[in-house]
């Protein structure tokens, strides 16, 4: 061990120039992660982090250990490290194979959330994941609490993930674990080779995670038994859906992870795991609430699950707010009311879909004293009833119920329509026009057409539908998820709105044929009208010479004269007439 120019202690492995921190691939970090640490790590420990991690989990780490150490395979990372925290941590710099050869005393606390990936050096030999496993347990005492994170080769995202395997590690994976055989893919082999080393009864959590951030950890015990739409599967999947947006995949990753919870397998195809061996477990499950930086813990209580909230603040985003005392203490354990709506769907069955909208419209007018903003998908179905769920959005305006009925329909819409889902409606019948329907359903029923009205006349629910969607949209900013996670679209999706786009165009190209048609019928036809009306032109012409020629002519003028001379009435007063004119004209002529 020797001292290098950063103030850093040193051992074999050490990296430079190089960071863990700023690659393509970032520190273990979030509040999930922090409050998970907070609950297992015991007081007044020798603590060691391997490998890196964020700020916010040294200092979760520092704040319960009585000594801490952190190693880093990157000098520059090491220095950086030093002149955060200063004395409150000793850093060094290289490899774990380097620390174990060091001959330090060992540790009481081993905290490897990132895994073991990257943890060893230029100079290492090339250790396999169990190799690097026995050099983690050389470093640790007997009774060590060891927190312990592992990638998942068979998560859900990987397997969806539509770039090429080339394309989807960084350079920090310069020895590759994911094409190593004996790294673990199973919670089974993981507690397994935990054993190996003498860390029985370990609990292993499955992580939902956003890169290198756990939105969500599920006991695997839980995650094993969740089915869809209850709890533990909808924090799982909206932790998936929020993976969606920074990963392209080939399908919708909802409806990989529903269908491995119906096959009791959610639990293997989480991002990775997290194992915590020596320490108890204190919750079931850690969840970070989309949109705050509130953390959600759960655990099982009768058929429910009893919920606490920490964190968050007041936060506000546009319409709306995040009011953690919204969430109820206890949620029941059933599945949601976007379960049972999108199965009744699917099925085709339009009696059935009509009756449970009308009961979700009577359980939403009758809360009254409630602003949270409702959502299909965090309603729980409660026996005959129903309850909120664990979403902590509410309205920060006085809304009627009319206008968060309106939001929640629409953002099904948007979860049916957009996911292109199985429904019983016709495809003309999308946007406002469906969700006004809905709203029928559920008991806010449209205008009647009287013979004042026109037939453009809008119906009452236009306002309400205009309000919801704009509520809708509203939370989708604050969770910083599409309603139907569609920020990058999956292949499967643009494929079906490709096959669309074709049967559109093809449509398109047959009224078009048909106009094309019907112009060329009126186009003859107007040719013939055309050539008609010069005729007719060329008649006229030829009957106005005739005319001027008869008018010019002799006997026309002596026709004129008798027709004038037939209607005199007294021939002497008219001779009389005339005399007397003849004489006054002659007169004036002869002076």
């Amino acid at each position: 061990m020797s001292d290098n120019q950063l103030a850093v202690e040193v051992v074999r492995g050490e990296m430079q120039p190089w960071s863990d921190y700023s690659g393509k691939r970032g520190a273990a970090q979030g509040p999930v992660l922090r409050a998970l640490l907070t609950d297992v790590l015991p007081d007044a420990a020798r603590t060691l982090i391997l490998g890196p991690h964020a700020a916010d989990l040294v200092e979760a780490v520092i704040a319960k250990a009585a000594e801490t150490t952190v190693l880093v395979r990157s000098v520059s990372d090491a220095g950086e490290l030093t002149e955060q925290f200063g004395d409150k941590l000793q850093v060094v710099a290289g490899a774990l194979d380097g620390l174990v050869d060091d001959s330090r005393p060992r540790y009481d606390v081993v905290v490897a959330a990132d895994g073991l990936d990257r943890v060893i050096g230029y100079d290492s030999d090339d250790l396999n994941w169990q190799q690097r496993l026995d050099a983690l347990a050389a470093v640790a005492s007997p009774e060590a609490v060891l927190v312990l994170g592992v990638e998942n080769e068979f998560s859900l995202t990987n397997l969806l993930d539509r770039r090429p395997a080339d394309q989807r590690h960084g350079d920090d994976e310069w020895r590759p674990l994911h094409e190593d055989p004996t790294r673990p893919v199973s919670v089974e082999q993981l507690t397994s080779s935990l054993e190996r080393v003498g860390r029985t009864g370990a609990v292993a959590y499955a992580s939902f995670a956003v890169k290198e951030t756990p939105l969500t950890l599920v006991s695997a015990d839980v995650a094993a038994a969740a089915r869809p739409g209850q709890l533990p599967a909808r924090l799982a999947v909206e932790a998936l859906e929020a993976s969606a947006a920074v990963v392209p995949l080939l399908a919708p990753v909802a409806e990989g992870a529903e269908s491995a919870a119906r096959a009791g397998l959610l639990a293997s195809t989480p991002s990775g795991w997290i194992a915590v061996a020596g320490a108890a477990a204190k919750h079931a499950i850690y969840a970070q609430t989309p949109g705050a930086e509130a953390v959600l813990t759960a655990d099982a209580e009768g058929d429910g699950w009893s919920v606490t909230v920490a964190g968050g603040g007041a936060e506000t985003a546009g319409d709306l707010k995040f009011d953690a005392e919204a969430v109820p203490a206890t949620v029941p354990g059933g599945v949601t009311a976007e379960t049972l709506l999108l199965r009744l769907a699917a099925a085709e069955d339009v009696p059935g879909f009509r009756d449970l909208a009308a009961r979700l419209g009577d359980w939403a007018r009758s809360q009254t004293s409630s602003q949270v903003l409702l959502r299909w998908d965090d309603v729980v179905v409660d026996g005959d009833g129903f309850a909120f769920g664990v979403s902590a959005w509410a309205t920060v305006g006085e809304e009627t119920e009319k206008d968060r009925l309106a939001a929640a329909w629409a953002r099904f819409h948007e979860r049916l329509i957009g996911a292109h889902r199985r429904h019983p409606w016709p495809p003309w019948m999308v946007g406002d026009d469906l969700v006004s329907a809905w709203l029928a359903m559920s008991g806010i029923e449209s205008i009647k057409q009287t013979p004042a009205a026109g037939p453009d006349t809008p119906s009452a629910s236009v306002a309400e539908v205009a309000r919801g969607k704009e509520l809708a949209a509203a939370l989708n900013v604050a969770l910083g998820i599409p309603a139907d996670a569609s920020q990058t679209p999956d292949v499967r999706t643009a494929l079906a709105e490709a096959d669309e786009a074709r049967k559109e165009n093809f449509e398109l190209k047959g009224q078009i044929f048909g106009l094309e048609r019907t112009l060329g019928f009126r186009d003859k036809a107007l040719k013939t009208r055309e050539t008609r009306i010069r005729e007719m032109r060329t008649q006229v012409q030829k009957a106005n010479a005739e005319r001027t020629k008869l008018k010019n002519s002799r006997a026309y003028s002596a026709v004129k004269l008798i027709r004038k001379a037939a209607q005199i009435r007294n021939p002497r007063k008219f001779a009389g007439k005339v005399k007397r004119r003849v004489k006054r004209q002659l007169k004036n002529k002869l002076g």
